[in-house]
């Protein structure tokens, strides 16, 4: 099972393994507080297309598409998430404030469809 969760939620045991995907590490976290497996940044967007998604609503259709593109194009930043998953739970960690449009959105959908 996959998940996804922002990472100021606490910790919980059904979280199963936690990691970081987000390219940036999160405001107002010390690194030594965040109960983490792993910090995939690899998986994240790349620089440019967050920078052009910047969070925007009327972009979410389009990020979606070009995020699905980024990651068919590098499956060695994602096949060990998918590798873990068919094992038990992971918890993908996202720091933004939106949580109806973030990549960890993207990302659960494109790991579930492999």
């Amino acid at each position: 099972m996959i998940q996804i969760k922002r990472v100021y939620e606490a910790a919980d045991r059904g979280d199963g393994q936690r990691f970081l995907v987000d390219r940036l590490w999160p405001r107002r976290i010390k690194r030594s507080a965040l109960s983490l497996d792993g910090w995939n940044k690899e998986v994240a967007p790349s620089t440019e297309l967050r920078q052009w998604f910047n969070h925007d609503p009327d972009r979410w259709n389009e990020f979606h598409g070009r995020y699905f593109a980024e990651l068919a194009r590098k499956p060695e930043a994602w096949e060990p998430l998918a590798e873990i998953q068919r094992q038990g739970t992971v918890t993908l960690l996202y720091g933004a404030k939106d949580m109806e449009h973030n990549h960890a959105i993207v990302l659960m959908k494109f790991l579930r469809s492999r």
